[in-house]
């Protein structure tokens, strides 16, 4: 869509011509919590019911499903729910949802099920939130799904990476019954449900709210963008970032919370509500944004601000973008009669330096000094404690991420090898440990598969559940290490990609994961093989062998292969430091 295009949409929605679309708060929600009689019940019989440990995907879906936010969803998708959603995001009785809300498991917890079973499903304490009445047990194509609802396999795409390595094989379709609501003790006073968020806007006299979905700290151009929306409709604003779990990478949800309460102030008084979404999401494009879409419906909003790459997760392998600018804006404005929410579409706001204001990319003139501070840049910014131009951000928004970002602060980074056994991960990890020193006084641990094996995860075995509860165990150290500034290098074989994902997942949470495949094939190996391991598992005196008799699944897109073959580990170590260098990660 052009820019003239999107501001004659923008400009038709300000009249409003067809009023009946738009659901008095929302529609009909659909809650799924037992009254609290029966929930007691039910918590106590959940104790002897085969349990499920959600992760946070899956407790975010979990707790929208609970509150009415997915509604008309009544639980996880059934196959048969699922191949529509996946092949024309629509539900099997045609009701549009783009996105597959389903509850993946590992083979062995599913062989223990039939339809009919019930299943606890708790948080990470242990706390039952909810019980499955499984009606369906099915064995879905990731690859299919990924190319279906991302619309790409590559994964550069945090989705299809999640969807493709870390989701289990068998999902489980059926109805909940909620016990509780999760718990959070943060920002307890932001935490809207529908229901709450609905009745607040009638107990206000708002009628027509217009929604933003965010997962960044808001600066000057976002406020800009939001004004201009809420006026042009005619609306209230409601603020509603994702605070669930978002791109790897971004800054923590506390950090971007403290922001938006900076930035509140900054709107007319009585105009905006900031309220937070436990949402996990996808960064799934045009899907993504049409989901979001509906849940806004379902808090009780009229409208919903479309940006630029609504959801869009960046560039793809060979550098190209995974969607195109207005996508998400073309496929909700064909959807916007039946999603019953109106759409807002908006381009850009851009700095005008000559005009000193704000504008539409789209009324820009050629004459205008166009001026943009990238994320980079403002990282960089922070990083070397430069001044950021005061029409970039708000004081006070400053403030904060130059408190969580202080300036020439290292960053915590782990190092995280994998390869088969006798690959030489131990010892071109120490070789790069010993580069590290050298150069600098960063603090090092070295997490090794052996010395884990022999402190952290004694009492493991080698079964692929064993395995990878290893691998989830070093990333959780790995990660409080990262968290705290420090750098973690770690050399397990670590044979599945789930468990590596895992492990990626809880180190990004604070800092940089750097996967290093080292590739070696297996006669090499096996001839570097001092203590005769391969062939005591040739022998079958040796289960469960990574490469004999256990597979080794090799990293798709590691930050870094490093051919194991042959070659000096100092050599070998020299291209890790050349890459840590690349990202700036050897400051301090």
């Amino acid at each position: 869509m052009s820019p003239s295009a999107l501001a004659q949409t923008a400009a038709a929605l300000s009249d409003d011509a067809s009023p009946s679309l738009i659901p008095p708060h929302g529609g009909v929600l659909k809650e799924l919590y037992l009254p609290a009689g029966e929930a007691a019940l039910l918590k106590q019989r959940s104790a002897g019911l085969p349990g499920i440990d959600l992760d946070t995907r899956q407790l975010c879906d979990l707790e929208l499903l609970l509150n009415g936010a997915f509604s008309p969803l009544e639980g996880f998708l059934s196959q048969r729910d699922y191949d529509r959603v996946v092949a024309e995001y629509r539900l099997a009785d045609g009701t549009l949802w783009p996105i597959p809300i389903t509850l993946d498991v590992s083979e062995a917890f599913a062989e223990r099920l039939v339809v009919g079973s019930e299943v606890a499903l708790r948080d990470v304490q242990g706390v039952p939130i909810a019980v499955l009445e499984v009606d369906d047990i099915y064995r879905p194509d990731r690859e299919h799904e990924a190319q279906q609802v991302f619309g790409t396999t590559d994964r550069a795409h945090p989705g299809v990476a999640e969807l493709l390595d870390r989701y289990r094989p068998v999902n489980l379709g059926g109805r909940v019954r909620g016990i509780q609501p999760p718990s959070h003790y943060d920002f307890t006073t932001l935490r809207d449900t529908p229901r709450g968020l609905r009745e607040w806007f009638v107990s206000q006299g708002w009628h027509r709210i217009v929604a933003f979905q965010t997962r960044n700290p808001m600066h000057r151009a976002h406020r800009e963008l939001t004004l201009r929306a809420a006026q042009q409709v005619g609306a209230k604003l409601l603020l509603q970032p994702s605070v669930g779990r978002t791109k790897p990478g971004d800054i923590d949800h506390y950090t971007r919370v403290r922001c938006y309460q900076a930035l509140l102030p900054q709107y007319p008084a009585n105009s905006a509500r900031l309220s937070l979404l436990p949402l996990a999401m996808r960064m799934g494009g045009p899907r993504e944004a049409l989901w979001h879409a509906i849940i806004r419906k379902n808090f009780g909003a009229s409208h919903f601000i479309v940006g630029r790459d609504h959801a869009g997760p960046g560039n793809d392998s060979s550098g190209k973008p995974f969607y195109g600018p207005f996508d998400a804006q073309h496929l909700l404005e064909r959807h916007q009669d039946e999603l019953g929410i109106r759409i807002v579409p908006f381009p850009a706001m851009v700095y005008a330096a000559n005009r000193d204001a704000y504008l539409p990319s789209n009324e820009i003139e050629p004459s205008d000094e166009v001026r943009d501070i990238s994320g980079t840049q403002l990282r960089r910014h922070l990083q070397e404690g430069s001044e950021i131009p005061s029409w970039f951000s708000f004081p006070e928004v400053e403030k904060i991420l130059r408190e969580r970002h202080p300036a020439q602060a290292a960053r915590g980074f782990a190092l995280f090898f994998t390869g088969l056994s006798g690959a030489g991960k131990s010892t071109i990890a120490q070789a790069v440990v010993a580069q590290l020193l050298e150069r600098s006084s960063r603090a090092v641990t070295v997490l090794d598969g052996d010395e884990v094996r022999k402190h952290l995860s004694r009492g493991l075995g080698f079964s692929r559940e064993d395995r990878d509860a290893n691998v989830t165990r070093i990333g959780y150290v790995a990660s409080e290490i990262v968290r705290h500034g420090g750098v973690a290098v770690c050399a397990p074989i670590a044979p599945y990609a789930n468990a590596r994902a895992d492990a990626r997942s809880l180190v990004e949470a604070h800092g940089d994961f750097i996967e290093i495949h080292v590739a070696t094939a297996l006669e090499v190996c096996e001839a570097r093989d001092r203590k005769g391991l391969y062939a005591q598992a040739r022998a079958g005196a040796i289960a469960h062998f990574t490469g004999i008799s256990d597979p080794y699944e090799e990293p798709g897109q590691p930050e870094l292969r490093i051919d194991g073959n042959g070659g000096d580990p100092l050599v070998l170590a020299r291209q890790v430091v050349s890459l840590l260098e690349q990202r700036g990660l050897l400051r301090g």
